[in-house]
């Protein structure tokens, strides 16, 4: 049998609801790839980080916040020495950012929100360095570490329920009146003898304050103030007296020439002791000479066992002295 050669209406809406469906779904690949910088054309750069911290190939590069890539590779690199190069990563970027990624621009691998997929952030360069070529390396920028940052708020949260359980227990003891703090709290006769200790205070300040007493004269009788302007205007008059130059003390504060007269009395009471100390003088014998001493203690003795006699019997002594004439 021969096949017609006429297309139905029935084929006709079928052929046509195919061939849109065609240019929709052509449409939204265009404009997910163009969204997605799959139709762009693009150059590769290199960084190497110690972690990729759950960065996957195919992952999102952004360009100050903007999605400018993907990542291309995550390769391991031959152990070494250098811990801060373990993973070599490669980066696909759209060329026609070419001019924002420059040699001050830096990487770091961050989250998309908080618990969002890892990507690769790269920020802006300036315009006094030059721009980044194909293969080039770019600089990594230090990366928050969300799981450090949760062990450490697990710490803090740990320290936050032993303080409370401190707090607990203090205030427990507190209540129950144990210690000072306790008891300061909790007894009663503590604060009876604060109020009457307050009562005595205040009984002690109306009588301090009172005009007619003696702290009350010292705190409002102007006569006081008086007398002591005085006494320091006497003081000052005092101390400009003394001060003087002309005075008597002034001179002995300013002048040098006694302390010059004064030296030299010392220089010759010195040189004095020196000529009775030493030599073979008549002071110095006096001084030194045990039988020249014994010899005048004698005589001395005699002298007075002399006089001691002539008082006794004077007429003994005084014969002959005296005649009549």
């Amino acid at each position: 049998m021969k096949r017609s050669t006429f297309i139905t209406w029935d084929q006709l809406k079928v052929g046509t609801l195919v061939l849109v469906g065609m240019v929709v779904i052509i449409f939204a690949v265009y404009n997910l790839g163009k969204a997605a910088h799959l139709f762009s054309k693009r150059y590769p750069l290199v960084a190497y980080v110690p972690n990729a911290n759950g960065l996957r190939v195919g992952a999102s590069v952004l360009v100050a916040g903007q999605l400018a890539g993907t990542v291309k590779a995550i390769d391991f690199l031959a152990p070494d020495l250098d811990t801060t190069r373990n993973l070599k990563i490669t980066l696909d970027i759209d060329e026609a950012l070419k001019a924002q990624i420059r040699e001050d621009s830096k990487a770091r691998i961050r989250t998309q929100g908080l618990l969002g997929d890892k990507v690769m952030d790269i920020n802006a360069g300036t315009p006094r360095t030059s721009a980044l070529q194909p293969g080039d390396t770019i600089a990594l920028a230090q990366s928050l570490d969300y799981e450090q940052v949760i062990t450490q708020a697990s710490g803090a949260v740990g320290d936050l329920v032993q303080l409370t359980a401190d707090l607990k227990a203090i205030s427990g003891g507190i209540v129950r009146g144990e210690g000072t703090m306790g008891q300061l709290v909790m007894d009663r006769s503590l604060y009876d003898q604060l109020t009457g200790t307050m009562t005595q205070m205040n009984t002690l300040l109306a009588r301090l304050q009172r005009p007619g007493g003696t702290f009350g004269r010292l705190v409002d009788d102007p006569a006081l103030y008086d007398h002591l302007v005085a006494v320091l205007g006497a003081t000052d008059s005092l101390l400009m007296a003394l001060n003087d130059r002309k005075g008597t003390i002034g001179k002995m504060l300013h002048d040098s020439t006694m302390y010059g007269n004064l030296s030299g009395m010392a220089k010759g009471g010195d040189s004095l002791m020196k000529m009775l100390t030493s030599g073979n003088g008549t002071a110095n014998k006096l001084l030194t000479d045990q039988q020249l001493y014994d010899q005048l203690n004698k005589m001395v003795t005699d002298l007075n066992a002399i006089l001691a006699d002539v008082r006794r019997d004077p007429s003994k002594y005084m014969k002959g002295v005296v005649k009549v004439f």
